[in-house]
């Protein structure tokens, strides 16, 4: 019998039942029922508070709630947290959950290495302290640049923040300053044109901070003349500083200066005086400085006279030197507590604080250095030679320079060296 078009029909629809029975676990109503995921990002708030000035700890955590017996839960838990010696400006991170108005976590960095973690423990265990080291590569560079108004300017034109931040920049001038403090006085020696390279030890933590480490060699040229540095240690020797090319110490018996941050306002020889309104021979050198700046011995001494002077120099101290040198400090506005006729300081001791008393026309320190009772410029007294590398040493020493050397001069002549920052290779 011959298929009818209704025969063909009933097949066809009983293939496409059977197609649809087949894919039956696709049905909508047979499939489980699921919720989509519940992402919780925005349960907590974060806050951070700023230690301010005569401020204590417990108000910075009182204003993430954290007070009374909980402060004190607190303190017992954060034993590594200096409590006392918290500096203004120090940064709390806090945590709480938006349904609480206390904190849960308290995060400071205590140090470029370490962060202090203080978070409430489960259930009732109270607060637990959790201190996290945070690691940082070194990595060597080499800096270049003319000196055309400051130390400070030229280092902040030859490097860009991504190289170091400017905090970082002005410490690494301080620190050049520092290797140079018996050789070269940056306020007054440099001239426009001077050059400056140094070798330098960078800093990176893993959150891509960056921050100055510590310097390896240097060379600044002061009128031309090329001063160099280089940094030699032997901790079995007991030997550590800075050395020049022929490995003798930087170090001398005076500093150039009293002060470690300085501006000359007047220099040696005569001047008008602006109270006296007459001519006069200045016998020492005047630094400029904010009052109350820390002044400093510049050699070993013994003190031969602290307090007030009838004349022009109000708050003064002297200091006696071997060799018949003795060196004087006025218009102080006090001296260092305890300091006393016949007692002896060291070089670099703080000894007084700049001030205007006297015959002064605002904040300053005037430097005196005589030699057998004769004022003597001490930008041209010779200080003689550093003391050398011991004998015993002098090849390792001799080893260590020339790596150092050919780190921070790779280029054939030093001046055609670009004034940019660049890595240096090992």
């Amino acid at each position: 019998m011959a298929w009818r078009t209704s025969h063909f029909a009933t097949a066809g629809a009983l293939v496409a039942g059977g197609l649809v029975w087949a894919s039956r676990d696709a049905w909508p109503w047979r499939r489980p029922l699921t919720a989509s995921p519940i992402v919780v990002d925005a349960a907590y708030a974060d806050v951070t508070e700023t230690l301010g000035r005569r401020e204590i700890l417990s108000d910075v955590l009182a204003r993430g709630g954290v007070t009374g017996r909980d402060y004190a839960a607190f303190l017992a838990a954060a034993k590594s947290l200096p409590v006392r010696r918290l500096r203004p400006g120090l940064k709390f991170d806090m945590r709480r959950l938006k349904t609480d108005r206390i904190a849960s976590r308290v995060t400071v960095r205590l140090s470029p290495e370490r962060r202090l973690t203080v978070a409430r423990g489960e259930g009732d265990t109270g607060w637990v302290e959790t201190i996290e080291t945070i690691p940082w590569t070194i990595t060597r560079l080499r800096v270049t640049g003319a000196i055309e108004s400051s130390l400070y300017d030229a280092l902040d034109k030859a490097m860009a923040d991504s190289f170091l931040p400017a905090g970082e920049r002005r410490q690494l001038a301080w620190a050049i300053a520092d290797v140079y403090d018996w050789e070269v006085d940056f306020a007054r020696d440099l001239r426009p044109g001077d050059r400056f390279t140094v070798l330098l030890e960078r800093l990176e933590s893993s959150e891509g901070e960056r921050r100055f480490g510590r310097i390896l060699a240097a060379r600044v040229d002061v009128a031309g003349t090329p001063q160099y540095a280089f940094y030699f240690e032997d901790t079995d020797a007991g030997v550590t500083g800075f050395y020049d090319e022929r490995g003798r110490s930087l170090r001398r018996a005076f500093l150039r200066a009293p002060l470690q941050f300085r501006r000359v306002s007047s220099a040696f020889g005569s001047r008008y005086h602006p109270l006296l309104h007459a001519w006069r021979h200045h016998e020492g050198v005047d630094f400029a400085a904010p009052y109350g700046t820390p002044v400093r011995a510049t050699a070993d001494g013994i003190v031969t006279r602290v307090g007030r002077e009838d004349g022009g120099y109000g708050n003064v101290i002297d200091v006696r030197h071997p060799n018949g040198i003795r060196t004087r400090y006025g218009h102080l506005s006090g001296f260092a507590r305890g300091l006393r006729t016949g007692e002896r300081v060291e070089q670099g001791e703080t000894i007084g604080y700049v001030g205007s008393t006297g015959l002064s026309t605002g904040p300053h320190l005037h430097y005196e250095f005589l030699v057998n009772g004769r004022p003597t410029n001490p930008r041209r007294k010779d200080m003689g030679a550093g003391t050398p590398v011991p004998k015993p040493l002098a090849s390792a020493y001799d080893t260590q320079r020339e790596t150092l050397l050919l780190q921070l001069e790779p280029h054939p002549s030093p001046a055609s060296a670009p004034a940019v920052a660049n890595a240096a290779r090992d």
